[in-house]
């Protein structure tokens, strides 16, 4: 099952575990679980403090159980072959499982120990989903810290059959005691935060007590974390306020065109400018979602950030650089049909569609490289573009053109994606030219028309808006308030790229330098200090 490489990465790993673990499987008759036996026998061999078993009696066969074997009560359970992107996971368990320490703040631990009742996790994934990982690992850490809480993380493709039975059409799903708890990525923070209900208080009170700050960088994408290193470095006290820190860089699968980076991925680069934002005294604050901005009443003053938790955040700088998040269709079905054949990431979630009949929406660079991705897995892909021409570099187009499995529409309105109750069965879309209405019989429905930039929260501020909702900034990335900067995707800078938003952000917190130190505190900024 395992390479050279994975042998002698994973031996290295094992020699870090600091307690026996056990290895319990439960296997069939079929080649799946002759690979998980093979699997489970190779780490076995490769550390003496690691047993493996085979007397299981689950009833998801092939499956098997990490537990630490001193404390048989806390264990977590992999369904399927733990293998591509989750082979890490696995890493993980094995080594949280034998008492080497996570990564998390003991605050978090202490967390987990303390929830009560009776938690039983199902999560299920697919082994090409860059997202699945996060709730993997976080269930993972959270099973194994508290005896109450059980998790069994399941690869879909093994057990299609329960996933259909399940309406599973997006992965990472999750269930807690037998219904739907989650659809999408969550770390355990996030998981935390919707199982204790004091969670929201305690996370209020702990930023209630924080000094303000010179720089509040709003937003943990790239533009927020290029301006939160800026403005460190030049000796400012720094925040960073993210509702997810990585943003949308977390949702994005393989990235090329990072200069002097050929290829990367984009958990990858996310998990990077956290390490380099650590590297200073920067004070971040995931999970705050900014809901109200209030300027300062003159410049030099204190501007003020009003959180959803109910807590606020003082600066005498702010750089805005919240992202942006998918455009949504707007049409009939889209809402109702979300996670049951409506789906954002063709990368995670096109495996839940194999040999199935698909459409995606959107002719640009994105659509078209979905529908590409998805055609080597599906059935056949419909790709509806409303435009008379597809917008994609024409490398692109030349690909998709020479796939036998794809149908290309052009200057064709989207306006109603249909379903049986349980999931999508159809697409409805208008030909613009002749005004014929037609329907499309097929599975799964892939949305790729663009962004929509995170600013609702500011259209009573007095900031500018664009007409599009982006926040209007000059050359400077100031906008059009005293002391306020903005950068990224949510701005109306051109050409929405993760490049960019890097040197946007780096450009608007030497703008905020430039203000700090032309501008002198005022009493309020004294006061509060």
């Amino acid at each position: 099952m395992l390479d050279a490489t994975m042998t002698q990465q994973l031996s290295q790993y094992l020699a870090m575990l600091r307690e026996p673990i056990e290895l319990v499987a439960s296997l069939g008759d079929d080649a799946k679980s002759a690979q998980t036996r093979e699997l489970i026998e190779e780490i076995a061999a490769l550390s003496d403090k690691v047993s493996a078993s085979f007397d299981g009696t689950h009833e998801r066969k092939p499956s098997f159980v990490i537990r630490r074997a001193s404390d048989a009560g806390k264990w977590v359970r992999f369904a399927g072959l733990p293998m591509g992107h989750e082979f890490t996971s696995l890493v993980l368990a094995l080594l949280w499982a034998g008492g080497h320490p996570p990564k998390v703040e003991q605050e978090v631990i202490d967390q987990i120990a303390g929830l009560e009742g009776d938690y039983e996790f199902e999560m299920y994934f697919s082994l090409s989903c860059h997202n699945c990982p996060d709730v993997v690992q976080a269930l993972t850490l959270m099973a194994l810290n508290n005896p109450r809480i059980h998790a069994t993380l399941i690869e879909g493709g093994t057990f299609q059959e329960e996933v259909d039975r399940r309406n599973v059409m997006a992965v990472p799903a999750t269930f807690l005691n037998g219904e739907m708890f989650a659809s999408g990525k969550m770390g355990v923070e996030e998981i935390l935060s919707k199982l204790d209900g004091n969670a929201g208080a305690r996370a209020a009170a702990k930023l209630a007590d924080k000094k303000p700050f010179e720089v509040l960088v709003v937003g943990g994408g790239p533009a927020g974390a290029a301006a939160s290193i800026y403005t460190a470095r030049k000796g400012f006290s720094t925040g960073i306020a993210a509702e997810r820190f990585g943003g949308q860089v977390l949702d994005t699968v393989g990235i090329e065109n990072f200069i002097s980076v050929p290829y990367t991925e984009g958990p990858k680069l996310a998990a990077q400018l956290e390490a380099h934002v650590g590297e200073y005294a920067i004070d971040v604050m995931n999970l705050q979602t900014a809901t109200k901005l209030i300027p300062a009443a003159r410049p030099g003053g204190l501007h003020e950030v009003q959180f959803e938790n109910g807590a606020s955040l003082k600066a005498r700088t702010l750089i805005l650089s919240t992202g942006a998040r998918w455009r949504n269709l707007g049409v009939p079905g889209e809402f109702e049909y979300r996670n049951r054949g409506v789906a954002y990431c063709p990368h995670c979630d096109g495996p839940l569609f194999k040999g199935k009949r698909v459409a995606v929406i959107g002719g640009g660079n994105s659509g078209v490289e979905a529908a590409i991705d998805l055609a080597n897995i599906v059935g056949h892909v419909t790709l509806v573009e409303f435009d008379s021409k597809l917008r994609a570099d024409q490398v692109l187009q030349d690909k998709l053109r020479s796939m036998s499995n794809v149908d290309i529409l052009l200057s064709a309105q989207s306006t109603e994606v249909t379903g049986d109750g349980e999931r999508v069965n159809g697409l409805v879309y208008k030909n613009r030219e002749t005004g014929a209405e037609h329907r499309v019989d097929l599975e799964g429905v892939f949305v790729q028309i663009g962004l929509v930039p995170n600013t609702e929260w500011l259209k009573d501020s007095g900031i500018e808006l664009s007409k599009f909702g982006e926040i209007v900034i000059d050359t400077h990335a100031a906008t059009s308030l005293p002391g306020i900067f903005a950068a990224g995707d949510c701005t109306t800078v051109p050409f929405k790229q993760i490049i960019i938003a890097m040197g946007e952000g780096s450009k608007a917190a030497l703008s905020a330098f430039d203000y700090l130190i032309r501008n002198e505190a005022v009493d309020e900024v004294a006061q509060a200090a």
